[in-house]
């Protein structure tokens, strides 16, 4: 069972795919929404969640508090799923005073597509404070820097990025734009942080 831990979706249960995910424990979202939070960065950030499968990452920071999130997975399925997870959360906000409900947008493409098109669109493109990519653990290094070299353009001034690998995994190739601050590890999983240098 995959779950909101905190704020105002707290608790809700999420559904996930049935298969080709690999959903972040409870621990390591605690861990990864404990050291955004205490960076002050969750709080009406605009949050990009990539190889998102049922959202939980990405969901977990609207429930916090994000003012909007953007969750890129490009299988059907998985997309799908994502997309009943948001309305699941968005309902928390109903009928409730405690401010705007976020902003959730679900893309249906890979991620390199998804951040290649918004390359593409120059200085109208959405600029993110934080970005979470969770990739398939077989997803190759070469594929992975792919992704942080086109995400790195894309990033307001003090984003924070969080890359979440295999402890078997190599430690991500960060392009020039970006500077790592600080890993974690948690078991078989690792927490990679970066910022723009």
């Amino acid at each position: 069972m995959t779950r909101i831990i905190a704020g105002r979706a707290g608790s809700l249960r999420l559904e996930v795919p049935k298969a080709g995910t690999r959903p972040t424990s409870d621990r390591v979202r605690e861990a990864i929404f404990s050291a955004l939070e205490s960076w002050g960065a969750i709080e009406g950030a605009r949050v990009l969640d990539l190889y998102a499968g049922s959202g939980a990452l990405g969901l977990e920071a609207a429930s916090r508090g994000a003012a909007s999130v953007t969750l890129v997975e490009k299988h059907a399925q998985a997309a799908g799923v994502a997309s009943r997870n948001a309305r699941t959360v968005l309902q928390a906000w109903q009928g409730g005073k405690a401010g705007a409900a976020p902003t959730i947008d679900i893309e249906r493409h890979s991620v390199q597509t998804f951040l290649d098109r918004e390359l593409a669109r120059g200085e109208a493109s959405a600029r993110w404070d934080v970005a979470l990519l969770d990739p398939p653990y077989d997803l190759d290094d070469a594929a992975l820097t792919e992704n942080l070299t086109a995400l790195a353009p894309l990033l307001s001034p003090d984003a924070l990025v969080l890359v979440e690998r295999s402890s078997r995994s190599p430690e991500p190739t960060l392009p020039a734009l970006l500077a790592p601050i600080r890993n974690r590890a948690y078991g078989e999983t690792v927490l990679w942080w970066s910022e723009l240098a």
